[in-house]
């Protein structure tokens, strides 16, 4: 399967040329730095989501998981589920690079990497979303966990999603 310039449809052919007249690399040196710069992102993550996960899976082996109503229930399931998605996606480029190792597919690894960890990032904001409603819910009561759930959703989209997109849009609020 031929590779194209970008497999990102959110990459531009302005910006490709920008890199490649800016940097002076080949195509193959702007995948590698992809690459290693997408590797480098996922070792911040992968951390954090297996610090999550080790902590969820604990939770049901507690004396005191027991006294949790069913929706509270339904609320860990559904975050250890993101958590454990969140995982597969953040470490899936790793086996994508394994499998496609010197098959001259770096293109189509970077790319998918990518999308693996968009999804994966998404799924650890919903994981430690629902994390926090449940941490909040069992220390400070139902409204508490629900008024948490949603300061940390907003949060999130702010940060993780508004604020980047802004910057990429070329819409910079810095000068006021």
């Amino acid at each position: 399967m031929a590779t194209s310039k970008s497999d990102d449809p959110a990459v531009t052919k302005d910006d490709q040329e920008w890199d490649r007249h800016t940097r002076h690399e080949t195509e193959t040196q702007r995948l590698d730095r992809n690459w290693s710069n997408l590797v480098q992102e996922l070792r911040v993550v992968q951390t954090g989501v297996q610090f999550l996960i080790s902590a969820l899976l604990i939770l049901p082996f507690q004396a005191g998981f027991t006294t949790l109503s069913q929706p509270m229930r339904l609320l860990y399931l559904g975050t250890v589920s993101a958590a454990m998605g969140a995982t597969v996606f953040l470490v899936a480029p790793v086996s994508w690079h394994r499998i496609l190792f010197r098959r001259h597919r770096l293109g189509n690894v970077v790319a998918a990497a990518h999308r693996c960890a968009m999804a994966g990032i998404a799924l650890l904001g919903l994981a430690l979303t629902g994390a926090t409603t449940l941490v909040m819910a069992a220390v400070a009561g139902t409204t508490a966990g629900a008024v948490a759930a949603v300061v940390v959703a907003l949060l999130f989209v702010a940060a993780w999603v508004v604020a980047p997109w802004r910057w990429r849009d070329g819409r910079d609020d810095s000068d006021g």
